[in-house]
């Protein structure tokens, strides 16, 4: 019987044109593979196969993409070997049923995205076998279409299969981000490290979109780190409370990268600066969620979720 080839992708498809998308495309495309960027806003993806993403800060790139296009439907005609997304967690809904359309054995999709459960949302659509999740070490904010800045890169970046069978193939789309300089390591503690990440999130960016703040002046006003630290502290617990596994000594480690994190607009203050949707419901939602759960009680992740809820209500107004 003929053994089935390694799996080798040389092919990468990135779904969402914004910073964190841009940033994977620039690398691949100058590692050598062939990209796609697609988003549904044209103005994003044209400088990226005309001028050239640009990403500027910690990193320092000037890269085209081979291909870009407005419509997820045209990747069926030339499939990738590799899906990332990059997309708001709340667009996944529909983005998975997009990818369900022309999905076929072989393809694999990553969630390179910010939250909790992400990957379990495109697993309802594809399965398991061709769901991948990884966590993203970088800081990053649009100065304009196809031009990102990167405060902060703190490799490794990790990804895991949701499918012990897709496993090697996780190795193989680790190596291919490593080769790009996208140092990528495979795991098997992907869920901790998700958490660990979306703790951190969960105590901070909801509190920069409803004060305005960076996450230094956050930090370093004592009235406004009271809230912050009381969102770490709750989010801890429900962690625990779940059996997730952050460590014994995960609360300093937090607080003391939170404070270095410098004065960066987080996700969720750009998103209702520009008068997006923010991603509320798959960071503080899921410790609302995951704490009903486990019967702990969530009143600061409860009362954040409202308020940026309630920014978000005037977003088109």
């Amino acid at each position: 019987m003929t053994e089935k080839p390694e799996f080798n992708p040389q092919s990468f498809a990135i779904v969402g044109a914004g910073p964190v998308g841009c940033i994977v495309a620039a690398f691949l495309a100058r590692g050598g593979y062939r990209v796609t960027l697609c988003d549904v806003i044209p103005e994003l993806l044209e400088p990226a196969i005309n001028r050239g993403i640009i990403l500027e800060g910690a990193e320092n790139i000037k890269q085209k993409v081979d291909a870009i296009t407005t419509d997820i439907d045209d990747l069926a005609k030339d499939p990738p070997d590799v899906m990332i997304i990059t997309v708001k967690a709340n667009a996944l809904p529909l983005i998975a049923s997009a990818i369900e359309g022309f999905y076929h054995d072989g393809l694999f999709v990553v969630s390179w995205q910010n939250g909790i459960d992400t990957e379990l949302e495109l697993s309802r659509n594809l399965g398991r076998k061709a769901v991948m999740r990884a966590v993203v070490n970088y800081g990053c904010g649009m100065k304009g279409p196809a031009h990102v800045t990167l405060p902060f890169h703190h490799p490794p970046h990790f990804i895991q299969e949701l499918d012990p069978a897709s496993a090697s193939s996780a190795v193989a789309i680790a190596a291919a981000f490593s080769k790009s300089g996208l140092i990528t390591e495979h795991t098997d503690q992907i869920v901790s490290m998700v958490w660990r990440k979306s703790i951190m999130n969960a105590s901070m960016n909801p509190v920069c979109a409803v004060t305005g703040l960076t996450m230094a002046q956050a930090m370093n006003d004592p009235i406004v780190f009271e809230t912050v630290d009381a969102l770490l502290k709750e989010c801890i617990q429900v962690a625990r409370a779940n059996e997730i596994q952050v460590g014994w000594d995960y609360y300093p480690g937090a607080v003391t990268y939170m404070q270095n994190a410098g004065n960066h607009k987080p996700s969720m203050l750009m998103d209702i600066e520009n008068n997006r949707r923010t991603e509320i419901d798959y960071i503080n939602g899921k410790f609302v969620e995951y704490g009903q759960q486990a019967g702990v009680p969530t009143p600061y992740n409860s009362t954040l979720k409202s308020l940026v809820k309630g920014l978000e209500s005037k977003i088109g107004t």
